[in-house]
């Protein structure tokens, strides 16, 4: 007992000639022992390595869908997915390395390395899906005929916990070592006994057991009241033009409706999801397009006509919105037949320029020309604003008089004041409400025209103006 008393007091006086091992007031007084001990031990072998995990088991196959046409003959179909394999077990921790232990000069406690961790188990395999199944059948009861079984896989079993390895153990607990300080038979020559310790290794943690693999879904049944293979959904399609023209694109959805207890459709025994998806309706419409313009199609490949289906029996026809067509929808039954009788680029059809101000007073006329050359398919109506120019008393900035424009005449040009020769507009403005001396030589005028220009169900609106003055008469020609 007097030596294990005098271990512990030169344990205390060596703390206290170690100030950097004491931590802060905060921290409790077990760490500071553990800690204290822990950097006087000296490892007792070498501790084992850590089990490798199991491998996780490999997945069930998925079963091939299927698709039948049920006539009431019998039927036994396997669409099972298959089982997953089982989880491989955890490999066990290894054991630590152990050396002899030594009492002798070693001034240190011992600490017995600890056994390597256990491996985890490996998880099970996933069960595969059972097969989706595919019925077409004019008559529900043929389904009793059938047996099928489409259930998951069962998923894999979990791989056992690796156990682990085990640790060193002490021979001896405690032993005792002396030291001497100074030369034997000096005053200053003493010695003393100190009692050390060795602590036995851990065991290695056990590994954890793996997961069991999920179970595969079963099958789906989609029922179909048809006796011939089901077409698949076109509510839309976009194409260049001239791939639309004679010939007919039939738009198409297919109404389905999603119902419970599938199993109960078929015989006895048999095993698929209960929710189902069943076929209840299908619309259709077909669209024609017929091109009776005298335009080649091929001019407008670039161009493409979008069909969509609208409700049970009607189709929406989106055209280019940078051409314009001449056309008529016919309806019969669940057809449509589009015709074309005109087509011209939208960016033709507002290139209009003002030619000119010709004559004088009854005969001032103004001449406008189509420089796309479009005008024998496209409608052309006018209107004008006309206005004089007057000179205004008042000053201008740099002190000369300035000129306001006033106007004579606003609106439609009417068609007996138009003559059209081609491609060239002559605005006849002496036959418009416009005073005589309105349209007298020499005047400043200011003409603004709008033109509006028309294909079937499409128009917009070009903007022209000049600004001019009416010209003298020439020599040998009359004013009206």
């Amino acid at each position: 007992m007097q030596v294990r008393f005098i271990s512990k007091v030169s344990l205390f006086i060596a703390v206290l000639a170690l100030p950097q091992l004491i931590p802060s007031a905060s921290t409790s007084q077990p760490w500071l022992c553990s800690s204290v001990l822990a950097a006087d031990n000296k490892p007792l072998g070498e501790s084992g390595d850590s089990g490798e995990a199991g491998e996780k088991g490999v997945n069930g196959r998925n079963s091939d869908n299927l698709t039948v046409f049920a006539d009431g003959s019998p039927m036994t179909l396997d669409l099972s997915g298959g089982n997953g394999a089982p989880g491989q077990q955890g490999v066990e921790g290894y054991d630590a390395f152990c050396d002899r232990q030594s009492t002798k000069n070693v001034g240190k406690d011992l600490r017995g390395a600890d056994g390597g961790s256990g491996g985890d188990g490996g998880d099970g395999g996933i069960g595969g899906n059972g097969g989706s199944l595919t019925v077409y059948t004019t008559e529900k009861e043929h389904l009793k005929q059938i047996h099928v079984i489409a259930a998951g896989g069962a998923g894999g079993a979990p791989g056992k916990a690796g156990e682990g390895g085990e640790g060193c153990e002490c021979d001896r607990p405690y032993w005792n070592e002396e030291t001497c300080f100074g030369d034997p038979g000096s005053p200053d020559y003493s010695c003393t006994t100190q009692e050390f310790q060795c602590t036995d290794g851990y065991s290695g943690r056990k590994g954890r057991t793996g997961r069991k693999g999920r179970d595969g879904k079963d099958g789906i049944l989609t029922l179909i009241n048809l006796d011939k293979t089901l077409a698949p959904d076109l509510p839309e399609v976009t194409a260049p033009i001239s791939e639309l023209k004679g010939r007919g694109f039939t738009l198409s959805r297919n109404i389905w409706q999603i119902k419970d207890d599938a199993t109960s459709l078929f015989a006895p025994g048999s095993i698929i999801a209960s929710k189902y998806k069943e076929l209840v309706a299908r619309h259709e419409h077909s669209v024609l397009v017929v091109w009776d313009a005298p335009q080649p199609v091929e001019n407008f490949d670039d161009k493409q006509i979008t069909l969509s289906l609208k409700g049970e029996d009607e189709a929406s026809i989106f055209l280019p919105e940078d051409l314009w067509l001449e056309t008529k929808t016919v309806k019969r039954d669940n057809v449509s037949e589009l015709f074309v009788f005109n087509a011209v680029r939208k960016k033709e059809v507002d290139d209009l320029t003002i030619d000119g101000l010709f004559g004088q007073g009854l005969g001032l006329e103004l001449d406008i020309f189509d420089e796309a050359e479009q005008s024998n398919l496209v409608g052309t109506d006018f209107s004008l604003k006309y206005r004089v120019g007057e000179k205004s008393e008042d000053k201008n900035f740099f002190g000369g008089s300035s000129t306001i424009y006033k106007t004579k005449f606003e609106g439609s040009i009417p068609s007996e004041a138009i003559a059209q020769k081609g491609n060239l507009f002559t605005l006849q403005l002496g036959k418009l409400p416009i005073p005589p001396e309105h349209l007298k030589p020499g005047l400043e005028v200011e003409i603004e025209v709008m033109a509006k220009r028309s294909l079937g169900e499409n128009s917009q609106v070009q903007q022209l103006s000049t600004r001019t003055t009416i010209e003298q008469p020439q020599p040998n020609s009359s004013v009206p």
